[in-house]
């Protein structure tokens, strides 16, 4: 499988769990990869784990941890988009 097509499924996997309504509750990165934790709260609680292990991916949940932080940030009126 090329490197592009397992980020793709990755990504892939991601992206299903965020639609399912799971969101990112923490990430471990290790030498085998990044163990991503998805919860979820509501129609059950349930939880999952998610072994990233292309960096492409690690890259892609990152960047949508920082996006959604600034989001949360903008929305509290503690960032103002300026650097």
């Amino acid at each position: 499988m090329s490197a592009f097509a397992e980020y793709a499924k990755e990504q892939q996997e991601i992206d299903g769990l965020l639609f399912k309504g799971y969101t990112i509750a923490g990430i471990q990165e290790g030498l085998d990869g990044a163990r991503i934790k998805f919860v979820r709260g509501e129609p059950a609680k349930s939880s999952v784990e998610l072994l990233l292990l292309t960096a492409d991916a690690r890259k892609y949940v990152t960047t949508l941890v920082v996006a959604g932080l600034k989001a949360e940030g903008e929305q509290a009126g503690c960032y103002s988009g300026e650097v």
